[in-house]
Order: C-alpha cells, then structure tokens, then sequence
C-alpha cells in the first residue's frame, strides 16, 4: 500500500469562486486571464523588470543556492517572471498548507514557462516580519491515538517581528517532533529542523533555513521578508502608501461597503486612523497613524513594513510577480488589495487559487477500511467515533434496546387504536408521550456509547489516529497538521506526490 494524496476543492467562498472566474468584478479582482491573457502578462511582466536589476537588489534576501539560485538566475538573465507565493512562520515549517503553496507556486512556473516559453521561477516570501507569536509558536502532529500540540515558551517579546524574537530552548519540542516521526528513513528532513532550530536563532531566521534547505533542491527560492535588501526595495512604495494613506483609508471603507452590500464581508478589518504600514523599533512593530504618515514619508527611515493588505502590491512592485498563489483568506483579502493598489496607481496584483489536499498514509488507510469510514466521514469531529463505539456495544444491550423501541412503538400505538369516538385525548397527546419515551432510549443508549468510549479499546484508539491524521482538532488535515513528520517518513515520493498533483491544478488555471 502506498501514500495516497487527493484533490479537494479549496473553498466554497463566493468570493473565492468569483476570483477564479474570466469574468471577475473587475472592480475588485485582477481578472485571472485566459490561455492568450496569460501569454500577454507573461510578456508584459517580464518587459517591465528586463535587465533583472530586481535580482540584484534582493540578491542577499533571497540566498538562494542550487537548483533555486539557477532558476531565479535564468528567470533575471533572460527576461522571465516569477510566480509567488508566502506565509508567516510556522513552528517547524508549519502546516501542510504551506508547503502545498510552494508546490504550487513551482507548478504554476513550470506551466506558464511550458506554454509561453518565457524562463519563469517560484520565490516562496517569508513574512518574517510578522508579529504573531501565537501563530508562530506551536504546531501539530499526529500521533497513535491522536495529536500533540508542540508549543514555544512565551519570551515576552511583545509586538516584536519573528525575525528579532529568539528561539528559546527547543530540545523538548525536537524530541516530541522526533518521536512523531517514527523510524523516518529520511533522516535529512529532521536534520534540517536540527540545524535550522539550534542555539542563536529567531522565530524566524529558523523558519526561513528550514525552508530553505527543504525548497531549494526542487528549485524554490526563499525570501526573507524582514532582510534590510527588501526594506529597502519597497521603500518608495512605502512611503507612497504613508503620502496616500488618507485616500487608503477612503478607499478601504468604500470597498468594504461595497463587499458588505453585496452579501460579502470585508476579509481585513480597518483600523481607524491607522495606515498599512509598520514601523519598527526597539519597543516593537507598530501601525503608523495617519496623522504621522505625512512627516514619516519624507524621512530616511528604512524600518518600515507592509501589512497584509499593502504587502502584495509591494511584492508586485519589486519582483516580477505574474501571480500570487493563495489559499481562501488571501483570496478574499485580494478584494481590498485591489483597491490599495489603484489608489497607490500601482499594478494589481493577480491572484489565483493553490492546490488543496489531503494525504493519507498507508497505516491511515488500514484503518478507515478496517472501520469502514473516508477522510471526510471525520469532518464531523465525534460521528465516526460515536459510530464505532456503538457497534461494540455487547448484543445483549443493542439488542434489548432495539426490544425497547419495538414496545413502545407498539403499545404507543395500541392506545391511539384503542380509542373509541368520541376520543378522550388528542392523539398528539399519545405521539407526544411515544416520543417522550423513544427520546429516553435514544438518551439512554447515548450513555452507553460514552461509556464504551471512556472504556477505549483498539478500535476506538484506531478511531482516534485516523481523526488526528485526517482532521486534527477538528480541522481540515492540511491546515493543521505538521509536514515534517511526514517528510520524514516518505521524503521524495511525498514531495513527487505533492508537485504531480500540484501540476494537475496548475494545467487547469
């Protein structure tokens, strides 16, 4: 039995629907084009960054070596584009979901230089510069008989980014990681986080090494997004984002008025008087208030970020970005990207969906045939286990309460026939009492099952791994779930696995 990887659809937001559409509202989205769209932005994307003057500049962002450092190099000498994509650090590479984007963003690259023959690349960025901590500090792993939180101790940095927070002591996080892990015969993967998450580092100059030695050799290259090399090309865009961050504002608030008019909702919520854009300082990452956004766009600071909503036009602005490959939050966040960018009178940004999947381990599959279940039957966190408990409940109880009903559904009955006319009570009042009756059963059977759930036993252990593999906590696999466990486990055929099934999806863009 081999490892199993399946398409799902990514969302059924109407607004992601409505991205993907040739006909999006051009108001909001950047219309994703048709096969001679493409060709035509391919070619108009890569005249506007001829010379790859780009790559130079973020040259010690990106760090790139191997196969990653020879694709951006033909993309910046022949006059190609890149296709991107990003996340802000996870614990250990964080969820699965991340690196379904990178897949995706390679097979995007792969696709469009296939049918345009223009050199394209992916550059995964990094947003180190994101002040998270919560996010960044834990992630999941499955384990037999369910999952483990693998959390960082809190450092009390404040509203710091991840690439000034250090790394405090992993060795019992590793050892956890490890043991999730199993007898992985791809040893490098974990040797990678090793060496990524070791004495000396931040939040997320960790982040971006483990990446980076995992990406690399498929030819994806990574970009620090805190590096003073990015900083410092986006400084005019920030300070134009800073001179217009009154129209910004103005703009924002007509756009989620129009989202909410029409039954959407603003994904990215204003915050009133401040701008999108971030100063850092020792005391940490704070928006820029509008009343101070004037004086600062003159300055010479260089400590200045994107938020959300700012950061892919940024991204447009720097790099040869043809498109951006995002998940449903990103996709609907693009709504009011759009409107940043035609105040800024900056290029829109194109959006477009990743590859969304789920991956289903040999021992996975065992189990889900054995129980007679699929990945989905587990969206519901507590059916399949309630499911399985009832059906070791003893012969003798499912039997008798089976002999429960059938009295009560006959004797409820005989008193409704039994009546006479004139009747002495309405009949609903017998079906009232005949429910009253049933629902005790139902009540009293419920008790039971939990009783066999609290008792366990193999199966229901079995129960528990499949829902921590397929929909731990609760939520879909890929949002969850850790990847390194299973990098580890099966290495190259996970990664082939991912880029064949990243590619169908590319095709059909």
């Amino acid at each position: 039995m081999t490892l199993e990887l399946r398409s799902r659809p990514l969302s059924d937001s109407p607004l992601v629907a409505l991205a993907g559409s040739h006909t999006a509202a051009k108001e909001w989205y950047e219309p994703r084009p048709d096969p001679d769209g493409w060709k035509r932005r391919v070619a108009e994307t890569a005249a506007e960054f001829k010379g790859g003057a780009w790559l130079a500049a973020l040259h010690p962002a990106l760090d790139a070596h191997g196969l990653a450092a020879e694709r951006l190099r033909r993309v910046a000498d022949g006059g190609g584009v890149v296709v991107t994509t990003g996340q802000q650090p996870g614990l250990f590479g964080g969820p699965l979901y991340t690196w379904f984007k990178a897949m995706s963003a390679l097979a995007l690259a792969e696709e469009l230089e296939k049918r345009t023959g223009t050199p394209a690349a992916a550059i995964f960025w990094a947003a180190t510069d994101d002040s998270d901590f919560a996010e960044a500090s834990e992630t999941t792993v499955s384990v037999p008989g369910g999952t483990e939180v693998l959390r960082l101790d809190d450092p009390a940095s404040g509203h710091l980014p991840m690439s000034s927070v250090p790394l405090s002591d992993v060795r019992a996080q590793l050892e956890n990681l490890t043991r999730a892990c199993g007898s992985a015969p791809n040893g490098a993967a974990l040797d990678a986080v090793r060496s990524a998450y070791s004495k000396g580092a931040t939040v997320g100059s960790a982040y971006v090494q483990l990446l980076r030695a995992l990406l690399a050799p498929l030819g994806i290259a990574v970009l620090d997004a805190s590096h003073p090399a990015v900083r410092a090309a986006g400084l005019p865009l920030l300070r134009s984002a800073l001179s217009h961050a009154r129209g910004i504002e103005d703009r924002l608030q007509e756009r989620s008025q129009e989202l909410n008019g029409a039954g959407h909702r603003a994904q990215v919520a204003q915050v009133a008087g401040r701008t999108l854009v971030f100063n850092t300082s020792e005391a940490g990452r704070h928006r820029v208030r509008v009343r101070e956004a004037e004086a600062l766009s003159a300055s010479s600071a260089s400590d200045l970020s994107p938020n959300v909503l700012l950061r892919p036009v940024m991204e447009r602005a720097i790099l040869p970005t043809v498109a951006y490959v995002g998940g449903p939050a990103e996709i609907s966040y693009f709504a009011q990207v759009s409107a940043v960018a035609d105040e800024l009178g900056a290029k829109r940004p194109l959006i477009v969906p990743r590859w969304s999947g789920v991956i289903v381990e040999p021992h996975v599959r065992k189990i889900l045939d054995r129980i007679g279940a699929d990945v989905d039957d587990f969206a519901d966190p507590h059916a399949v286990e309630a499911r399985v408990a009832r059906e070791q409940l003893p012969s003798s109880i499912s039997d008798a309460l089976s002999s429960a009903r059938a009295r009560v559904e006959s004797a409820l009955g005989g008193l409704q026939t039994a009546e006479e006319s004139p009747r002495l009570l309405p009949p609903e009042v017998a079906e009232g009492a005949k429910r009253q009756l049933l629902h005790k059963l139902d009540r009293l059977e419920r008790r039971y099952v939990a009783a066999i759930k609290r008792k366990g036993g193999e199966v229901l252990d079995d129960v528990a791994t499949a829902k921590g593999a397929l929909y731990p906590h609760g939520k879909p696999q890929e949002r969850a779930l850790n990847a390194i466990p299973l990098i580890a486990r099966y290495g190259d055929e996970l990664f082939d696995g991912m880029i064949a099934k990243a590619r169908e999806h590319a095709a059909t863009l």
